[in-house]
C-alpha cells in the first residue's frame, strides 16, 4: 500500500495558469491538476491548492505567482513525473517570476538562495509505504 501525507493549503486557484517554462520533460506530463508538455508549457488547473510562500516570508501579490508555479514543480518532481535535477530550473523559474511581478532583485535573489539551500527535502518523494 501506498499513501501521502496530507498537510493543509492556504490557496486554491480560481483560474487556470499558463506558463511557459525553461523545462523540457522527455514526454508530456499531465496529473489531475498540473500538465506540463514537452515544449516547456505549464498549465495548473483550476482548483489546485498550495500554500504560499514557506518559512518568515511574507505572502504578498509579487510572490504568489512564483511560489504557485514552484510549488507546482516541485509537486512534479515529489510524485517521480520530473527528476530532481530539475529543482534548480524550478528554482530559477520562482525568482524569474517573482522579479517580473514586481519583487525587487534583493528579495528575489534572497527567496532564489534560500530555496538553493533549503528546498531539496520538499521536492523528494513524499510516497510512504506500510505493509
Amino acid at each position: 500500500m501506498k499513501y501521502v501525507k496530507r498537510r493543509l493549503w492556504k490557496y486554491k486557484l480560481h483560474d487556470r495558469v499558463l506558463i511557459e517554462t525553461m523545462l523540457r520533460p522527455e514526454q508530456n506530463i499531465e496529473t489531475e491538476y498540473i500538465a506540463l508538455y514537452m515544449a516547456g508549457r505549464l498549465i495548473i488547473k483550476q482548483g489546485y491548492c498550495w500554500d504560499g510562500p514557506s518559512g518568515p516570508v511574507l505572502h504578498r501579490p509579487d510572490n504568489m505567482r512564483g511560489t504557485l508555479v514552484h510549488d507546482a514543480l516541485y509537486q512534479l518532481m515529489r510524485e517521480g513525473h520530473l527528476p530532481q535535477s530539475a529543482r534548480q530550473q524550478a528554482d530559477e523559474m520562482l525568482r524569474i517570476i517573482c522579479l517580473e511581478d514586481g519583487m525587487s532583485k534583493f528579495w528575489a535573489n534572497l527567496f532564489y538562495s534560500t530555496v538553493r539551500k533549503h528546498g531539496a527535502k520538499a521536492a523528494q518523494s513524499n510516497v510512504l509505504e506500510a505493509p
